[in-house]
């Protein structure tokens, strides 16, 4: 993973843990690096840590869904691969993180609520960076790489008893 990437974590609303933008962070940090060519140039990207209230706006006027929901990932580009113009940095998106419905779907799912962030963001940071899972084979490969990306902090199958993406 190259050091050219800047990721911004921000603290918009919602009683995010101290340790929320560390965590944020880590997690967008193993994305990239698994699934961002260093090639492609430097990037950026944010994480927006916020509240059910700012989702549910977000998600009614950009998606038409007059609900709150998990993560919204917002790609700058439409390209599946990214790449930096003239030496600029490939400006990735933004993910965005509501505190209430990542809090209530950790409880109902029985998950650690930081193990569940966690999740979320790196599914985020995969769909700025084309992964998607509108069909059974786009699921699977983007599943498989999550479900590794999170045993690697000692994270468990989040698919493993509840077979549904992070956003539908």
């Amino acid at each position: 993973m190259t050091s050219a990437v800047d990721i911004t974590v921000s603290r918009e609303a919602g009683d995010w843990a101290e340790d929320a933008e560390w965590l944020a962070e880590r997690a967008a940090l193993a994305a990239l690096g698994a699934a961002y060519d260093d090639e492609e140039g430097p990037a950026e990207l944010s994480v927006v840590l916020a509240d059910d209230a700012l989702v549910h706006r977000l998600n009614r006027e950009y998606r038409g869904k007059d609900k709150p929901t998990n993560v919204l990932s917002f790609a700058l580009t439409e390209a599946e691969e990214p790449e930096a113009q003239d030496g600029m940095p490939v400006m990735l998106g933004d993910v965005i993180l509501a505190y209430e419905t990542v809090a209530r779907e950790a409880s109902e799912q029985r998950k650690n609520f930081k193990d569940h962030m966690t999740h979320l963001v790196m599914h985020g940071v995969l769909h700025l960076l084309g992964y998607d899972h509108e069909t059974d084979d786009e699921a699977e490969e983007m599943e498989a790489l999550e479900t590794r990306l999170l045993a690697s902090f000692g994270i468990a199958d989040p698919y493993a008893a509840n077979h549904q993406p992070p956003d539908r």
